[in-house]
């Protein structure tokens, strides 16, 4: 995430070393100590600060075999110690000192065998078949690599011909297993993880589609890879399973990175379902978990790179919650800032172009995560929903009557919005959500609502550097959110209340000490501009009524000529009004300086973006700005409830053309 609601753009990236990309693995403790590397153990450490790259590859001692290097080889710090670093050949390498030096501690973990008596297409290939060996990773040598979080020294290697070797004492001594339930021989093992929950626990993934066999491995062993049992359930066959992970909160949540996208399980493996959510059916190459945000991350054969933002949710799934009609999951703690792009404050790429990258950030605010068993449906879609099913049994469906077909016609789409209240039960927002079945997420931006007139419709073709009506920030401290709906009118609850905290960041070199206060002030200065905006749309709708009035005049005969004064009188107070509300036009369109009108000095009150406190001009622009408006606004009522109301009564008499703002008065007549 970036403070940039342009999301994460060309600038957040740098790189750290050339080549194709590999294994990138950053000190948890220093992260200006990234190490990457690049194809066939190229490894360095790159130092943030400087920009300096240190090649720290470990090298052959003096009458050593030469290493024989993966394309992608694995590397790993230790989770017991930030400066040491595992890296594999045919040999595993510890280094202690950020990789300054290495020290050897296994022997070839590999089968050692001569890929040259190895048959391709069925048969041994001659030396000069076309691109022998070429742009392939010498064959035997080490391909996955983990050690426990929870036993020092228990380390895993897994290899490109189908070993398992593992360590409890950090290398002195070794066992190696070869055959595996269910998974062909020499299988290529593509990931091996350990459990952060057991010690004896370790999983492992196979891929044997080089042989033409695209079937899912996934194996699970309890006692430190002595045995092991498969865990691949209901996953699809031609499903390759390139890598695993388990979560760090439930032991039972694991995930499964495949050839066509992820899968999950909540119950240890004998139950997977896909996650979608967007995420294309692509090979999942890599994929490793963000504890502190519980975010999956993903790294793609394509070179794509996706984040499924907080997928705690899935630690509470169960068979009987889905079973429920609605659920609501716990919600994650909400950072409180305010967004702030570097673009001359436009939103997106503001006038950088379509070649300034920009991938999106998380949803801002408070995200709500809830599920509904089935959809909220309105009559319409209930009665073709059973016609469906009638001509599905082969059946002819009742035919609707008319009564039931207005009522669809009239009926208002049921609603579902998520109801935010503060700790003592003061309804703050609500937030329009799906109404459909299924898993949803929406996001409260952690303000109060707009107060700027109502539009049925999102104003388009929006100027960059325009942004949404909204209201004041929010203060920190702790909210409830419950799911809601409405159906015919009738508002009643779905789910909920379920308890969430909203934090801030605390950026602001100038930040407000008094939040209340600040709040307090905001919210007079949101009642003030809401009023100011709805004085104008009426001022608009007056002058409409009396133009409209201008012209009815001159079609209805029985007027007395006076009256045309009278609108062309009710038509100058409204000019005025308007330029002490809106400004003075006229000054404005021929350049001179215009006075401050009561729209703009209230708009200098209004400023949603900060979390200082309000400077003295916004309170004087405050001060000002309310005592003109409240003189404006009596005279605006008085004008349109009183003058321009009596002048249209007068009109209806006269049977004047309707114009707008009055309702036509009529009585039968005897014939």
């Amino acid at each position: 995430r970036t403070k940039s609601p342009a999301g994460i753009t060309n600038e957040d990236w740098f790189i750290t070393v050339g080549g194709d990309g590999y294994e990138t693995v950053i000190d948890p403790e220093d992260p200006n100590t990234v190490y990457s590397q690049w194809q066939y153990g190229g490894l360095i450490r790159h130092d943030r600060k400087s920009g300096e790259i240190v090649d720290i590859k470990p090298r052959e001692r003096p009458g050593d075999e030469p290493y024989r290097w993966n394309w992608d080889s694995p590397v790993i710090l230790s989770p017991h110690s930030h400066t040491r670093l595992y890296f594999a050949a045919q040999r595993l390498f510890r280094s202690d000192d950020r990789g300054n030096s290495w020290s050897v501690i296994s022997e070839d973990l590999t089968r050692q065998i001569d890929r040259d008596q190895l048959e391709i297409m069925g048969k041994i290939q001659s030396i000069d078949a076309v691109a022998k060996n070429r742009s392939t990773s010498i064959y035997g040598n080490c391909v996955a690599l983990d050690e426990s979080p929870i036993v020092d020294g228990l380390l895993y290697v897994g290899t490109d011909d189908g070993v398992i070797a593992v360590t409890e004492d950090a290398g002195q001594t070794w066992r190696s297993m070869e055959l595996f339930p269910g998974v062909p021989d020499q299988t290529y093992v593509s990931w091996i993880v350990a459990s952060v929950h057991d010690a004896d626990t370790v999983f492992a993934a196979f891929d044997n589609h080089k042989s033409g066999d695209f079937k899912p491995y996934i194996l699970k062993s309890t006692d430190r890879g002595r045995t092991w049992k498969s865990i691949v359930g209901d996953i699809p066959d031609r499903q390759i399973v390139y890598n695993v992970q388990q979560d760090h909160v439930n032991s039972e949540l694991l995930f499964a990175g495949t050839e066509y996208g992820v899968y999950f399980t909540i119950d240890g493996g004998k139950k997977w379902i896909r996650l979608k959510g967007g995420l294309p059916p692509i090979a999942i190459k890599d994929m490793t978990i963000q504890r502190r945000e519980n975010d999956l991350v993903l790294g793609t054969f394509g070179r794509g790179f996706y984040i499924l933002d907080d997928y705690s949710p899935l630690r509470t799934v169960s068979k009987d919650s889905l079973d429920s009609d609605s659920l609501i999951f716990p919600v994650k703690p909400a950072l409180r800032y305010v967004q702030s792009g570097r673009l001359s404050g436009w939103s997106g790429r503001g006038s950088q172009g379509a070649s300034y990258y920009a991938a999106k950030n998380p949803s801002f605010g408070a995200v709500v995560t809830y599920y509904l068993k089935d959809k909220l449906k309105t009559r319409k879609e209930t009665r073709q929903e059973k016609e469906k099913k009638v001509y599905k049994a082969g059946k002819t469906p009742k035919f609707p009557t008319i009564e039931e077909l207005r009522a669809e016609d009239h009926e208002k789409t049921p609603r579902v919005f998520l109801t935010i209240k503060t700790e003592a039960g003061e309804v703050i927002r609500r937030v329009e959500a799906s109404r459909n079945k299924g898993i949803h997420r929406v996001a409260w931006d952690l303000r109060d609502p707009s107060l700027q007139p109502t539009r049925l419709k999102k104003p388009k073709n929006l100027p960059p550097w325009a942004t949404l009506p909204a209201g004041p920030l929010a203060l920190p401290g702790n909210y409830t959110v419950t799911v809601e709906k409405e159906v015919d009118g009738v508002i009643s609850p779905l789910v909920g209340p379920e308890s969430f905290e909203v934090i801030p960041l605390e950026l602001a070199t100038f930040a407000a000490k008094d939040r209340e206060e600040v709040m307090s002030f905001n919210r007079k200065v949101s009642r003030l501009y809401r009023a100011v905006q709805g004085a104008g749309r009426a001022l608009s709708e007056a002058q409409n009524r009396v133009k409209h009035l201008r012209k009815a005049l001159r079609d209805t005969v029985g007027a007395d000529p006076a009256m045309t004064s009278e609108v062309h009188e009710l038509d100058n107070r409204l000019t005025q009004l308007s330029i002490t509300l809106n400004g003075d036009g006229t000054l404005g369109k021929h350049q001179r300086p215009v006075p401050l009108s009561i729209r703009r000095r209230a708009g200098i009150a209004v400023d949603w973006y900060v979390t200082s406190a309000p400077t003295q001009t916004q309170r004087d622009a405050y001060k000002v700005a309310s005592e003109d408006f409240g003189t404006l606004l009596n005279d605006l009522r008085s004008l349109i409830e009183t003058d321009l109301s009596s002048l249209e009564d007068r009109m209806e008499k006269l049977d004047a053309p309707w114009t707008p703002g009055r309702i036509p008065q009529w009585k039968p007549e005897s014939e």
